[in-house]
């Protein structure tokens, strides 16, 4: 598990420096009024690698399922990054068919996180917690949705070329594929749960978890 931690850690800070280094090269770069096939594939790539890795791994696997559904979710907090969208809407900088729904959306989910690690995360509201993580799923979905087809609801908007380039390239190429990732363990994790038959160090607080 160790091993694990240690690799998976590993992996998502070169992932990170990738998405950065790239980004700083404008290889992402698009100017046109849409979301270019390079941050798709970058946005896509590790969800694949993910979903390959989990059903093909047993140890992988039961090294996810062990990871503390709290911090997890509380990690979504960084969603709050999403009131930027409004904001830059108002100075044209990105479209109002994107930047309202996909900055709303995040904000909620961000706002929402702490409350539904620490009062959700739990065997007996399963249901709310698997109900509070598909909502957040679907919010990146539309800002991901809406982010590729903007340019195609309306051709003579602001264009989305400030998603393709850093700072914000960031959040296509990085933060939403990880964000999705905790989702959907998340989720794997609260099928799972049944009364009594949870583990009490997946529950823990993370400093309990290094003492255990």
């Amino acid at each position: 598990m160790k091993n694990y931690g240690k690799l998976t850690g590993g992996i998502i800070v070169v992932w990170f420096l990738f998405a950065l280094f790239t980004s700083a090269a404008h290889l992402f770069e698009n100017n046109a009024n849409r979301i270019g096939i390079a941050v798709a594939i970058a946005a896509a790539a590790p969800l694949i690698v993910f979903s390959l890795w989990f059903t093909a791994s047993e140890s992988f696997r039961k090294f996810t399922m062990a990871l503390n559904p709290r911090i997890l979710t509380s990690a979504q907090f960084w969603r709050l990054i999403g009131f930027t969208f409004p904001l830059l809407e108002a100075h044209r900088v990105l479209p109002a068919i994107f930047a309202w729904p996909a900055g709303y959306g995040d904000m909620f989910i961000g706002a929402t996180a702490f409350f539904a690690a620490w009062q959700l995360a739990v065997p007996q509201r399963r249901n709310g917690f698997i109900a509070w993580q598909l909502l957040g799923i679907l919010d990146l979905v539309t800002a991901v949705g809406l982010g590729t087809t903007a340019g195609l609801i309306d051709p003579h908007g602001v264009p989305m070329a400030a998603m393709t380039r850093l700072p914000l390239s960031l959040i296509p190429t990085f933060l939403v594929p990880l964000f999705f990732i905790f989702h959907v363990i998340c989720i794997a994790q609260a099928r799972s749960w049944k009364a009594g038959e949870v583990s009490a160090n997946q529950f823990a607080h993370p400093l309990q978890q290094r003492a255990v």
